[in-house]
């Protein structure tokens, strides 16, 4: 068989067929090393069913945030991935790839750009008229930048927002005897149950589609599922004045059932969602249809759908709107659930804060923020040394001992095992050196891949959620994502991406993720502790920039000096 044959058939046998792709396990390699072989790994575990929401449509998570533009191209980039030589950098342009140049071996194997459009341009409508003519494709924040681990990615995420809403409202993370009300189960929204439980909350969530909760009582982010609205009610109701944990899904839409629940005069401590609203074609069904029936209005009129989902969208944030006025805490989870609301009529939508100001920044003021690694063996054992080895790393983190101590116990791992947990400005470095180290030893069978989410302290451009409300008034600066990638470049990360309208939809947000292989070697550590040092630490300078004290405390402790003050008086 000649060498072009057996490169062919590599590749079918990887992603032929859309509806079983697995990433390989294992310490062979498929191509020429593992900073090729890592990416590769990651691409084929975002598809994967386990983890992907519509892996025969390359759509990961999100409503329709893509992995590769189209089979083809997802067969292209495979092929290139298997090819790629060591001084060599694979060019990604909307998920197809288009260039494949020699660099040097510092460099970053793969260069991503994903939905980057000319600001006049930047619309929904261009897009989708673009991505019609096959030209670009959105990737979300993980999806197209290879490096979403299932709906953990968000789990611990979500777990500190609800206990910093506790400490900030209640006087105490633990949520015990508390409610908290939402809607949505999707790729990012199905951290919710087991973020709320692992605080201690008892929690209600509305979803649309039997699919999304089916799935998350199959991998246990969900407990139970009610029969009916009253039902699910009470079992919260119950489960609360115990001051037990419960997670209760009812079945419907959460534009009739939010203000439902607001006009009986229902009581929640926490009101939040996290449905797909940021895109209203693809992510959120209107009122009146079943999933089946939404799938075929979007795709008959797609116009007319995203009239009926804003107009939905508009009736959901009217009922989270008297939630506020009852005197319940709600805030938006980052998903433009009050923009496409403000878009539809509602000029009060953003009379609630985002999470982002409400709980979350302090943290991206340190420098933390979502950090999280893979196990490229696909053995779960490499997970639970690792755990071991950072809870002995880092004994003086609370919140990490906490959530490693958990997370073991009530997080069902997607696709290759991975885990997550919120670090800062030196602690990612430690932990990335702790890892490499691990493997150089064999306590860890292969190579392991450490990145984070796109959502992080100073890697996005975001006003209505990351960088929503910035003291400065700099929300929508993008310098700084941008900043963040080429300083990743430099750093030697193993791949780096920029993306726009990830989390929030076209036009609100510029956003760059980056990804660096632990192989157990020496050069390996000198580009972890590269990156895992600058990265963190251009989130501590753009917070510094904006006149935050947290920040000019956090620069000052780890010798991080801006050349210049903030650019205002604050």
């Amino acid at each position: 068989m000649s060498a072009t044959r057996s490169l062919d058939a590599t590749v079918e046998s990887l992603c032929g067929d859309l509806s079983s792709i697995r990433a390989p396990r294992g310490t062979e390699l498929n191509a020429r090393s593992w900073s090729t072989e890592a990416p590769l790994r990651m691409l084929l575990n975002n598809l994967d069913r386990d983890v992907a929401e519509r892996p025969e449509e390359l759509v990961v998570y999100g409503g329709s945030g893509k992995a590769a533009r189209n089979p083809q191209a997802l067969r292209a980039i495979v092929r290139s991935l298997l090819t790629l030589a060591d001084d060599e950098t694979l060019l990604v342009q909307s998920g197809k790839p288009v260039g494949v140049f020699r660099t040097q071996p510092a460099a970053p194997r793969v260069l991503i750009a994903n939905s980057l459009l000319v600001p006049r341009w930047a619309t929904w409508d261009e897009f989708r008229r673009l991505e019609a003519l096959g030209l670009t494709m959105f990737g979300q924040m993980t999806a197209g930048s290879w490096i979403y681990i299932g709906t953990q990615g968000i789990l611990q995420g979500t777990y500190q927002t609800f206990a910093s809403a506790g400490e900030t409202h209640f006087g105490s993370p633990d949520l015990a005897g508390r409610t908290i009300l939402t809607a949505g189960l999707g790729g990012m929204g199905g951290a919710q149950p087991l973020a709320a439980t692992l605080a201690g909350a008892a929690m209600l969530c509305v979803e649309v589609d039997p699919s999304r909760i089916r799935r998350r009582l199959e991998t246990r982010y969900l407990d139970e599922v009610a029969e009916s609205l009253d039902d699910a009610l009470a079992r919260v109701r119950d489960a609360a004045a115990e001051g037990r944990a419960l997670s209760v899904a009812v079945l419907g839409n959460a534009a009739e059932i939010i203000p439902e629940l607001a006009r009986r005069g229902e009581d929640f401590d926490l009101v939040t969602d996290q449905t797909a609203a940021h895109d209203p074609l693809n992510g959120y069904v209107p009122v009146g249809l079943a999933v089946e029936e939404a799938a075929a209005l979007r795709a008959s009129d797609p116009q007319e759908y995203v009239r009926r989902a804003r107009d939905s969208i508009a009736a959901h944030v009217e009922g989270l709107l008297e939630f506020v006025r009852s005197g319940s805490y709600v805030f938006d989870y980052g998903n433009n659930l009050r923009g496409e609301a403000a878009e539809a009529g509602v000029d009060d939508a953003f009379t609630y804060p985002g999470f982002v100001p409400a709980y979350i920044r302090p943290l991206f003021c340190e420098g933390i923020g979502p950090f999280r690694w893979a196990a490229l063996s696909g053995e779960a054992d490499d997970i639970a040394a690792i755990d071991s080895a950072l809870l002995e790393v880092f004994p003086e983190d609370r919140a990490l001992q906490r959530w490693l101590s958990l997370a073991p116990e009530r997080v069902s791992f997607q696709g290759l095992p991975a885990r997550i947990c919120w670090l800062g400005y030196g602690a990612r470095a430690r932990a990335g050196l702790a890892i490499n180290e691990l493997v150089r030893s064999g306590q860890v069978k292969a190579p392991v891949v450490i990145g984070r989410d796109h959502l992080d302290s100073g890697s996005v451009a975001s006003p209505f959620r990351e960088t929503e409300a910035m003291r400065d008034g700099s929300d929508a600066i993008a310098d700084w994502p941008i900043l963040n990638a080429l300083l990743n470049v430099a750093a030697g990360a193993t791949w780096v991406s920029v993306h726009h309208g990830g989390g929030v939809g076209i036009g609100n947000s510029i956003h760059a993720g980056m990804v660096v292989v632990a192989d157990g070697g020496a050069e390996a550590a000198e580009r972890l502790e590269r990156v895992l040092t600058t990265d963190p630490g251009i989130g501590v300078l753009r917070h510094v920039d904006a006149g935050y004290g947290e920040a000019i405390e956090a620069a000052e402790r780890h010798g991080l000096e801006p050349p210049m003050p903030p650019s205002t008086g604050v």
